[in-house]
Formats: structure tokens, sequence, C-alpha cells
């Protein structure tokens, strides 16, 4: 069966093959057809691979060489394991579930730009798959490179907008910048053991000097950084909702900012014996959360607190990652795409519906005007707050708890995290759906619920976020009930090897820190929602900190002061005062003179012949002393030189 596995990313290459090529001749039906189409075979063929891999064990299938040079070999080769079919899982289906999605949202396009959307969609997703398939580092990166592209043709697909454009290009930038880090990783693993495929660059780990899984680990990490939002190359993303939203739900939740987990926890071998950089991935991911959620307490942009929440939440799979929880990461990553792809695709719904209006100030009352979206809209807010049963109370949880047997200072800023989550995705709820309408009239008399084909997708994610968390049921509870760790230990025994059995919490103190974060986080829902319940449109602007954080800490501002006007400064040096003046100044005046010089020279052909005469008079005299006393000058000009 795994021999098949070159058929799940093959379909969305054909998809956007014939939907590229075809999208002037092709009917709209036609294009989301063939678009949704090719994810759905992915997804039946993903399916089919998991059941393999849970059956019969991983394997490698080699489909050929790809570089074969003197001393080293990099094949293009799949690895079907364990965490890469849960992979395939979630890029698949929730991928399948956001392409039927947008076969209605963006039916508004024209059929041309229709079929490059879909186009653009298959192409991320074939990146994606080739990202989490390959079976060494460098086919990962063509993967990884693949996405990085296909990111910046969906955030700026509209791009007749100045501001979408310098969105998708600073996405593409940054991520550049994280993906030098990850290339010079491959480098330094070729440098050393002269491959990069899994198995052998693990197998052959002793050989690696500390210095080296350091500064191998480290640089990988600075790639995660870019890929997966972590400070400081956080910003693009936020920017990244430019895009249309189902795209947002595409890459921002289910599938490209999840790729530096997934790197990592395919790498945790490597990162398990680098302890500093582990502490480093730990504090950066911790750091970004708390930074992340505070911006999102301040946002008006339905899809900008969505976006802030994500980079939270990265943050807390870095966490996860960091003190070793390579499991729980997985797990929230997981989740996170559930429960993320449903809140991102729910603010489509609400946006289709309020024709394109996104300030939530400006929405409320919206619970009875579209019933299917709100309640799908309150399990996701209910799972990523942390709330049990739901899906995301169970990862989260699991992040914290290892979190506190490494260090408890992680556990309570991670709390503080949690309780800003619950609040601000509270407060977003509370704007959009409860209360009275704040809107415009015209807006009110068109509110309705959207199309199946946005509502189905709507229902399979929320029974997912409500249900998906059973999945990870921690020992606490039951014993031996945890099937995605059992599922993937496989993947992590080399670590666990290495850092022994882990101390679990007594019984009685898990169940205390579940009930009091939970408590809290209950009380942050009640407070989030008594505030903004009876909130009116209220046009003033922000004083003290709340004006900070509405203005996201001022980063971008910082950015801009530190590097992106100093750069433009120097960019404007060179052209006008180096290429300008001086190259072209250089180049163009040779010319000039050669011009000036022929002009003047020019004027020597007058036409009377008696000028031409006596110049060759005097041109005869001069030769003719010339001649007679070459001696006396060759003495002369050796005199002087």
């Amino acid at each position: 069966m795994s021999k098949l596995v070159y058929l799940v990313p093959l379909f969305p290459l054909l998809g956007f093959l014939i939907n590229g090529l075809g999208r002037k001749s092709l009917s709209k039906s036609m294009i989301s057809l063939i678009g949704s189409g090719v994810i759905l075979a992915s997804f039946i063929v993903s399916v089919m691979l998991f059941f393999d891999v849970k059956a019969n064990g991983a394997s490698v299938i080699t489909l050929f060489d790809f570089i074969k040079a003197d001393g080293f070999q990099i094949p293009f080769a799949f690895q079907v394991d364990q965490l890469s079919s849960l992979f395939l899982l979630i890029i698949t289906g929730v991928g399948f579930l956001i392409h039927l999605y947008s076969s209605a949202y963006m039916q508004d396009e024209e059929p041309q730009h229709y079929g490059r959307y879909f186009s653009y969609l298959n192409l991320f997703v074939f990146s994606m798959l080739l990202l989490v398939l390959g079976a060494n580092y460098v086919i990962m990166f063509i993967g990884w490179e693949g996405v990085g592209l296909c990111s910046y043709l969906l955030i700026g697909f509209w791009f007749k907008n100045n501001d979408y454009n310098y969105a998708a290009k600073k996405a593409f930038i940054m991520n550049r910048i994280g993906d030098l880090g990850f290339l010079l990783a491959v480098f330094w693993l070729l440098f050393r053991l002269g491959t990069v495929s899994y198995g052998d660059v693990f197998a052959n780990i002793s050989k690696l000097s500390s210095f080296d899984i350091t500064g191998i680990t480290m640089l990988l990490f600075v790639g995660a950084m870019g890929k997966s939002a972590q400070i400081p190359l956080y910003t693009w993303l936020p920017d990244a909702m430019a895009g249309p939203t189902p795209v947002s739900a595409l890459i921002l939740a289910a599938t490209m900012v999840t790729a530096g987990i997934y790197m990592i926890a395919r790498s945790n071998i490597l990162y398990t014996m680098a302890p500093a950089t582990q502490t480093v991935v730990a504090v950066i991911g911790l750091s970004t959360a708390i930074l992340a959620a505070t911006i999102a307490l301040q946002q008006n942009d339905i899809k900008k607190v969505l976006a802030y929440s994500t980079v939270s939440q990265l943050g807390y799979m870095f966490l996860g990652l960091g003190v070793g929880a390579y499991t729980g990461a997985v797990f929230h990553v997981m989740t996170h795409a559930f429960f993320k792809a449903l809140l991102f695709l729910g603010a489509g719904s609400v946006i289709h519906a309020m024709h394109h209006e996104q300030d939530i100030r400006k929405m409320g009352g919206l619970k009875k005007y579209l019933p299917i979206t709100h309640i799908t809209f309150l399990l996701a807010c209910l799972a990523i707050a942390g709330i049990p049963p739901f899906s995301g109370f169970f990862s989260k949880d699991e992040i914290l708890t290892a979190a506190f047997g490494k260090n408890p200072l992680y556990y309570i800023i991670g709390v503080g995290g949690a309780l800003m989550t619950a609040f601000y995705m509270f407060r977003l709820y509370t704007l959009t759906f409860l209360g009275n309408f704040r809107g415009t009239h015209e807006q009110e008399h068109h509110l309705h619920e959207s199309p199946w084909q946005m509502t189905f997708p709507l229902i399979i994610l929320a029974i997912l976020s409500v249900f998906g968390g059973f999945l990870g049921i921690p020992e606490v509870f039951a014993k031996d009930a945890h099937s995605l760790e059992h599922f993937l230990s496989p993947i992590f025994a080399g670590s666990e090897k290495i850092t022994g059995e882990h101390a679990h919490l007594a019984a009685s103190q898990e169940y205390i820190m579940m009930g009091v974060s939970t408590i809290l986080i209950a009380i942050m829902i009640g407070i989030a929602i008594s505030r903004y319940k009876k909130y009116q449109l209220n046009t003033d602007e922000n004083t003290g900190l709340s004006k900070v954080l509405e203005h996201k800490w001022y980063v971008d501002e910082l950015y801009n002061a530190v590097i992106v006007n100093p750069l433009n400064a120097i960019a404007g040096f060179c052209k006008n005062i180096i290429e300008k003046s001086g190259i072209d100044g250089l180049v163009n005046g040779a010319g000039r003179l050669v011009g000036y010089g022929s002009r003047q020279l020019r004027l020597l052909q007058s036409g009377q012949v008696g000028n031409y005469i006596l110049i060759m008079v005097l041109a005869m005299v001069v030769f003719v002393l010339v001649w007679f006393n070459d001696n006396a000058i060759m003495n002369f000009l050796n005199k002087i030189l």
C-alpha cells in the first residue's frame, strides 16, 4: 500500500496543472470540482496509508536519485511513518473542507481568477505534502520553499491592491530570512555526515560533536521561526490576512505555519541532545505566546484577532517542543488545525454575511441571523479557551503539565497566556454574535446564513473540535488511553531513551492544576461576556496601554525605523549617488566626451581647400622635424621620464 504514496502529492499537482492551464476555458463548477476532487482523492489515499502504517509500520519509498555526486547521494524519497501519515490526514482532510468552502466563498470572482485561485490552492497543498513526506531534509526544503512561494501568491491574490502586494512581499521576505538558517543547517549536515536522509542522520548522530548539534538545531530553529511566525520573525503573519479568508484558514491554521513544528518534531533526537537549543525554543515560544496574546486583546479586525491568536498558539507548540513534550506539541497542531480552521471559516461566513465588513465593533447580534455559524464558532471558542472536554483542553493541558515538570515558571506564564486567550476569544465572540446589531440597516437587511458549501465544513470541524481531544486523554483520567502517544511512540522513542522516563505528577496535583486553570478560564470568559455584551459603538481613540496594544507594541514601527528605513536609505544612496552619479556618470561621461570631441573635430571640415593644403604642409614640416631630430627628442623624453 505504501508504494502508492506518490499519488498523494500527484493528485493536487494534476489539479494545479489542469485548473491553471484551463482557467480561461473551464466553468466555475468544473474548476471547483477538479480543485476539491483532487484533494479528496489525496485524503482517501492518505487514510489508506494511515491504516497501513498502523498495521505494518513505517517505510521509505525511493522514487529516483535526485542528486548523485562523488561522495554523497540524495534520493527523491518519501518516508511514510506515524508522523507523516498523521500530518497527511490533517493537510488533506482540513484542506478538502477549505477547498469545498472556497467554492462558495470565492463565487463572485471571474472564472479565470476563480481558476487561478484553485490552482494556487492545489499547488500549496502539493508543496505541503512534499514537505511532510520527504525522507530527507532536501526534499523537505523543496516543499518548504514551495509553500513559501504559494503563500506569496495566495496572500497577494487580489494583486491590484498595493497593500496586499506589500503584505505578500513581507511574508515572502521574512520567510526567506528564516529559510537561510534552514539551508545552512542542511549544508552543515552534508559537510559533517555526507547525508541528509533522516535515517542516516539519526543513525550517525554520534559522529556529531555537541557544538555541531547545537549549531545545526539553532539554525533549523531559525527556519522554524520564520515559517511558524515566532519572535522576531512573526510580523508577516497578521499582515497575511490580506488574502482571502479560506487562504487564512489553510495557511495559518492547518498547514504552513505548522511546518516548523513538524520539522523540529521530525528532528526530535537532535533537539533532545541539544538542551541549550531546547531552552531557547521554550523561551521564545512562551514569549511569543504571551506577546501575541496581549496584542490580540485590543484588535478590532476579526481576522487580525485570529491571526495573533494563531501566533500565540504556535508559541505554545514551541513551548511543548522546548520542554520535550513532542507528542503534546503534535497533538496541539492537530487540535489547533480543527478549531482554528473553524474559527477562520466562521469569520469568513460572518464577513460574507456582513458584505466584507471585518470590524467587530460594527457587528453584534448575529446569533439570530447566522445560527449554524454562531454555534460552531462558539464551540471553537470553547475549544481554544481550553474548556473541558473540548479538544484544546487536552492538548494545551499536556503542554502546560510538561512545562510545569521542566520549570514551574513556564507553567505559570503559560496559564496567564491561556487566560488572555479565553478573554480575547470571548471578547471576539461577544462583540460579533451577542448584544444588539451595530451595523447599517442595509447590512442588517441582507444578513443570512451562508450556503451549505460553507456551513458543511463548519459542522465537520466543529465535531472534530469537540471530540478530537479524546485521542489524547491524560493518564490521570485513564491508563493507556492516550492513543496518539502510543501511535507516535516509534517517532520519539530515541528521545525518550535519552531523557528516560518522565516523572509524572501526582494525580491529586494534576487534578488541582486542571481544576484551578479551568475555573480561572471560566471566570475570564464570564468577565469578557459581561463586559462586552452591552457594548455600544465607540470611535474614541484608545489611550495608554490599550493604545500600545492596539498598535501591536509598535513592533512594525520599530522594524521600519531600525531595519526598513535604513535599508531604503542605503538603497536610495546606491541608486542615486553610486549608480546614477557614479557608474552611470562614468559610462555616460565617456560617451559625452567622445561626442564633444567629434563635434570639435567636425569644425575642421570647413570645405575650404586652401585650409586643407595648409594643414597638409604643416603636418609634413612636423614629420620632417621629427625625422631629423629623433635622437634629441628621445633623449629629452628619457630625461623627463
